[in-house]
C-alpha cells in the first residue's frame, strides 16, 4: 500500500521522545501473512482492530483480504466508522439499554453491518428491547468459553439453550458461535500451545455441531488469539479467525517464540535522562507511554517490561508513570544520558491505545504519522 511521503519527513534521529513508532515493511509482512494464511485455510479474517485502533492499517489489513474487523468497544468501532470503514463485530458483552442504543445508533449508519455477542439473558434482555424497534435485525453470537474462564458460556447444553433464547428473542437473529483462546499465551512450548488451541477449538466446533442437531443453524463458528491463530486455522468447522497482535507483534510473543524480534513492528523511542548510580538509569517514557500489562491469564512471554533492542544487559525492570527503570550490568553495559533507545514493548496493543499518533518510518526515514483514531476509546 502505497504512502505519500510528506514534505516534512525526517529521519529517526530527529524525532521528540517518547515517540512510538512502527515499522511499515514489518507492518506489511505480518499483514499479508496472516491473510495469505487465512485465504490458505479457506477462513475468513475478521482481524481485531484493538491492537492498533487506527483506521490507516484496518484498510490495509481489508485491502489484504480481511472481510471486516473486531472491536472490543463499540467507541472502537464508532471511531473506524467515521473513518469510513462499514463491518463491525464488537465481540464484548453488552448488557445494559445505553449500550444497546449505542449500537442501534451505529447499525444506521449507511451501508454499516453489526453483530455482537452475549453469554447471559441480561444481555439479550437488553439488545432485544432496543432492536426489537429496529427495522433490521441484529446477528448475535453466543461467546463460549473453551479454556480461558473469563467470558462465555459453558459449551454443549448451555450454548445452545442461550441460542434458543437468542431464536426467540424480538430483534435478535443467532448466527453462531466464537472464543478467544487466550490461554495459549500461558504456554511457553509451541508444541503443547498448538495442541490445546486446537482442543480448545475442537470444543467449540463440537458446541457447533450440537446447535446444528438441535436444529439451530449456526452460520460462524469464530476464534482468535495471536499465538494460536496457525493452529486454530486449520481445525476443520472453523469459518472465521480474529487475531489482532499480529500486526504488531511484542516482546511477549517474541518470548514465546511465536516470531524473532525483528519481525515486530512497534517500538517505542526514549531517551535517557538520568544516570545516578552505575547500575541504574531512567528514560523519559513509563507506564503513560509504555505499558505495566502482563495480562491475568498466565504471560508466559512475559518478562520485564520490553526489550531495549541492541542493548544486551539493559532491563527495563519497573515503571512508574513518566519513567522507566533502566537496571543495568555494572561489569558491562551502560547508557549515555541523551542517548535514545528503541524499546520492544511487552505489549503492544495498551501502548497504541496511549498514543495519539504513531509515526510511520521505512528504515531510518519517516514516511507518515496515523492518527489512532481510537485512542482511548474503552466504552
Amino acid at each position: 500500500m502505497a504512502l505519500e511521503v510528506r514534505a516534512e519527513s525526517s529521519r529517526i534521529v530527529d524525532l521528540d521522545t517518547p515517540s512510538v513508532i512502527v515499522d511499515l515493511g514489518c507492518l506489511e509482512r505480518n499483514i499479508a501473512e496472516m491473510a495469505d494464511l487465512a485465504r490458505e485455510a479457506g477462513v475468513a479474517l475478521r482481524p481485531h482492530i484493538k491492537t492498533h485502533k487506527t483506521p490507516e492499517i484496518a484498510r490495509m489489513q481489508l485491502a489484504a483480504g480481511a472481510i471486516g474487523v473486531t472491536c472490543a468497544k463499540i467507541g472502537e468501532a464508532e471511531a473506524l466508522a467515521d473513518a469510513g470503514l462499514t463491518d463491525f463485530f464488537i465481540a464484548h458483552p453488552l448488557v445494559t439499554v445505553a449500550k444497546a442504543r449505542r449500537l442501534a445508533a451505529l447499525a444506521r449508519r449507511p451501508g454499516v453491518e453489526i453483530a455482537t455477542i452475549v453469554d447471559s439473558t441480561a444481555g439479550i434482555a437488553a439488545l432485544s428491547q432496543v432492536f426489537a424497534g429496529e427495522g433490521d435485525l441484529l446477528d448475535v453470537l453466543v461467546k463460549v468459553d473453551t479454556g480461558l474462564g473469563r467470558v462465555g458460556t459453558p459449551p454443549g447444553a448451555p450454548t445452545v439453550a442461550l441460542a434458543r433464547q437468542i431464536t426467540a428473542a424480538l430483534g435478535l437473529r443467532f448466527a453462531g458461535i466464537c472464543a478467544h483462546e487466550g490461554f495459549s499465551y500461558s504456554l511457553p512450548d509451541p508444541a503443547a500451545r498448538d495442541a490445546a488451541t486446537r482442543a480448545g477449538v475442537e470444543t467449540l466446533v463440537a458446541t457447533a455441531r450440537d446447535l446444528a442437531a438441535a436444529g439451530l443453524r449456526c452460520e460462524r463458528v469464530s476464534v482468535g488469539s495471536t499465538p494460536g491463530a496457525r493452529a486454530a486455522l486449520i481445525v476443520p468447522g472453523v469459518t472465521e479467525v480474529r487475531p489482532g497482535n499480529y500486526v504488531f507483534y511484542d516482546a511477549m510473543q517474541v518470548g514465546l517464540g511465536v516470531v524473532p524480534t525483528e519481525r515486530s513492528a512497534l517500538t517505542v523511542l526514549a531517551t535517557v535522562v538520568s544516570h545516578s548510580a552505575r547500575d541504574r538509569a531512567v528514560l523519559d517514557a513509563g507506564s503513560k507511554t509504555l505499558t505495566s500489562d502482563k495480562g491475568v491469564h498466565g504471560m508466559a512471554g512475559a518478562a520485564n517490561f520490553g526489550t531495549i533492542l541492541g542493548k544486551e544487559g539493559v532491563v527495563l525492570h519497573a515503571l512508574s508513570e513518566e519513567h522507566g527503570w533502566l537496571r543495568l550490568d555494572p561489569t558491562g553495559s551502560d547508557v549515555a544520558i541523551g542517548e535514545t533507545l528503541r524499546i520492544l514493548p511487552i505489549h503492544s496493543c495498551p501502548v497504541a491505545n496511549l498514543a495519539e499518533e504513531l509515526v510511520v518510518v521505512r528504515g531510518e526515514q519517516i514516511v507518515d504519522r496515523w492518527a489512532v483514531a481510537a485512542q482511548g476509546r474503552v466504552r
